[in-house]
């Protein structure tokens, strides 16, 4: 990992693993950049729309240089780090399959694009990496995930000779102002008089402190902001600061691969007033705190269902905050509620789920009152809760409510493994960020009943199995989109008319919605009656679409039913506006269907359908299907069903039910429904 961060010429870079099996990557080196910036990506899930997340799954290396680039491809990323840097994202692979990704970031005076040389180091230090990889998991078997990545320490800085050294220290106290040196972490290596005179503070109490600790006046956003500025685009800042009462300070910050520089100066106008005292401050500054707070606001605005809510929290707060678990509340019939946790074992927790919500536990009393609550030892909890058990080994805990439209829907707690004060500026930035929690909460509870109900509606309307057809094998897919609701109108049917007879039918209603759905379920009871009472497949599409035209639903219906004479090995279809069927022939040749199209129903009420008789004899396949198996953008619709042609030529008709998941595994990405439907009479 060194190697390829020094021969790259980048400043530092993430490594990820990608344990078989697993649907995220998981950081577990970190270089040249403080864990506290990295945090926030220690988990990255293959469908997270950051650079390494696309590397991996696209098995591609991923560029982007410049704020505006970035903003442009990952405004995620841009919105928590809007600096100027650029970054590189490749994946590792090994013999046998991507183990995970790299990413490597450099200075923001880096050209628009990677030279051939640093293509070729990265490319070279991937196959490496995934080499080493694949061997630690065939050697070891799968791969365990550290709590916390390992950090590879800086260069060592060339020691000075002694003389050297003493002309360095008189160089540097020569100078007007003040001289300081910060750490990649952020924290006073080392300090000049004239600095701590400036800053008002003794050198003892500044060196190893954070400097927005130390000093609470520092403690502003733009402060550690243009610290973060520094690091990640390895760029001078400056920055004026006030220093009570009236002092201005000018800060120029000077970063490379071991830390910062920093130079104090006088800034602006007025008398020095009183020196401001050193004092420490407990838990995450307020700018940390921020920082965080983007970052979960933006990923929030990603969390559909509630498990996305709870596992984003958890990636997000414990490491900002410096919590050791959580676990996430709500009431549900007169009961409590775990809905998530982090860090908890589930035996501990199972006594806790289900309890009444009048039990005297600080879960439900914050849920009840909406006021938080802080102890900062179990002594204090104790006396608050006589009854309460200290079964989980933590030190100190927050319990904070979620609250939603005014109103408290459930409790977040935050346990502690150390002491830790919750001073007030600490406890209002947790409030805020669990209310920033409990709103995306609330809207994933709105989209996981909606789903629930939209599943159980199509679950109720599409045919849980089909009938069994003497003389007929049958198998059927369908999908929903992967938008939306995740349901919608397309529909298939094989319908039983005698012993020697069948209909078959699939459709595609207009949208993806509940409406969708239900007119789903009108069109296809339509068709099974009118299919049953023996009307041929003109008139079955003829007397649906005059039923959709009197319901005027608003909503469209593609739709096509075959009528199969399994005595005379032949069949009749007719079409309203849906993609042609395709036939397989026993001898392996591919024919569309050419019949005429017809109106979509649902248009115009006296429209009449041509039907179009064709044979279908033992060892060919008919092969129904809506339109989501084939319409991708920008790909020609003849070109796609002629794909899809190709690959069931290529099928074995012996088995349809292979067939049928080999044409679902090469369909689009289902941005809309697919139904598949593949019928082969038998001899």
């Amino acid at each position: 990992m060194a190697a390829v961060v020094r021969d790259s010429g980048a400043y530092g870079g993430l490594l990820y693993v990608l344990p078989p099996g697993d649907d995220a990557l998981w950081q577990v080196l970190v270089a040249g950049v403080p864990q506290e910036v990295a945090a926030p990506w220690r988990r990255v899930g293959l469908a997270d729309p950051v650079p390494v997340a696309d590397a991996v799954r696209e098995r591609r290396l991923v560029w982007g240089s410049g704020r505006e680039e970035m903003a442009r491809l990952y405004p995620r990323a841009a919105l928590v780090l809007p600096y100027d840097f650029a970054l590189a994202a490749a994946p590792l692979v090994s013999d046998t399959a991507v183990r995970g990704g790299l990413v490597l970031l450099w200075s923001g005076d880096h050209g628009a694009r990677l030279t051939a040389d640093e293509r070729e180091v990265i490319e070279e230090g991937c196959r490496r990496l995934g080499g080493i990889v694949q061997e630690e998991v065939d050697r070891e078997g799968p791969l365990v995930i550290a709590d916390r990545p390992r950090v590879l320490r800086p260069p060592t800085p060339r020691t000075p000779a002694p003389f050297e050294a003493a002309a360095r220290a008189a160089f540097v106290d020569r100078l007007p102002g003040g001289s300081c040196a910060l750490d990649l972490e952020g924290r006073v290596t080392f300090v000049t008089p004239g600095a701590a005179a400036l800053l008002g503070a003794d050198r003892a109490d500044l060196v190893g402190a954070l400097p927005w600790e130390a000093l609470p006046w520092m403690d502003v956003p733009h402060v550690e902001d243009r610290y973060r500025a520094a690091l990640v685009s390895r760029l001078p800042q400056a920055f004026t600061v006030l220093r009570p009462p009236d002092t201005w300070l000018a800060f120029e910050l000077y970063p490379d691969a071991t830390g910062l520089s920093v130079r104090v100066a006088r800034g602006g106008s007025g008398e020095e007033g009183p020196e401001a005292r050193s004092v420490p401050t407990a838990g995450p500054s307020r700018a940390t705190v921020l920082y965080h707070l983007m970052h979960l606001a933006s990923t929030l605005t990603e969390a559909v269902a509630v498990q996305d809510v709870v596992e984003q929290t958890a990636d997000q707060l414990l490491p900002a905050l410096g919590a050791q678990a959580m676990v996430v509340m709500t009431p549900e019939d007169g009961r409590l509620k775990i809905v998530g946790q982090r860090g908890f074992r589930a035996e501990l927790l199972e006594k806790y789920d289900a309890l009444p919500l009048d039990s005297a536990i600080p879960g439900v009393d914050v849920m009840a009152t909406g006021v938080p609550g802080f102890w900062t030892t179990f002594d204090e909890l104790r006396e608050a809760y006589p009854a309460t058990v200290h079964a989980d080994g933590m030190a100190a805990w927050a319990v904070l409510p979620l609250i939603a439209s005014g109103r408290p829907i459930g409790s977040l707690l935050l346990a502690y493994a150390r002491p830790h004060v919750f001073p007030p500026g600490e406890r209002a930035a947790l409030t805020s960020l669990a209310g920033l929690v409990g709103q995306a909460l609330e809207r994933a509870r709105l989209y996981d009943a909606k789903h629930h109900l939209a599943h159980r509606l199509q679950s109720a309307l599409l045919p849980h199995t089909l009938p069994r057809v003497p003389r007929l094998n049958v198998a059927a897919r369908y999908l929903p989109a992967a938008s939306g609701l995740g349901v919608g109108g397309d529909f298939y049917d094989l319908i039983r008319l005698d012993e020697h007879t069948a209909g078959a039918t699939i459709g595609d209603v207009q949208g993806h919605n509940v409406d969708a759905a239900a007119l789903m379920g009108q069109v296809r009871t339509a068709v099974h009656a009118h299919a049953t009472a023996g009307a041929p497949p003109d008139d079955v599409l003829a007397r649906t679409n005059r039923l959709l035209t009197d319901l005027d639903p608003g909503l469209f219906t593609s739709c096509a039913y075959v009528h199969l004479d399994l005595a005379t090995h032949r069949a009749c279809v007719a079409l309203a506006g849906h993609p042609p069927p395709l036939i397989r022939h026993a001898d392996g040749r591919m024919e569309p269907l050419r019949a005429p199209p017809g109106l979509l129903l649902g248009i115009e009420p006296d429209t009449l359908y041509s039907p179009l008789e064709f044979p279908l004899p033992p060892g060919s396949v008919l092969a129904l299907y809506t339109d989501g198996l084939v319409e991708a953008p920008g790909v020609d619709l003849d070109d796609a069903i002629a794909a899809l042609a190709g690959l069931l030529e290529a099928g074995d008709p012996a088995d349809l039910d292979e067939m049928a998941d080999t044409l679902i595994r090469h369909a689009p990405a289902p941005e809309d429904d697919i139904a598949l439907l593949l019928i082969s009479p038998r001899a």
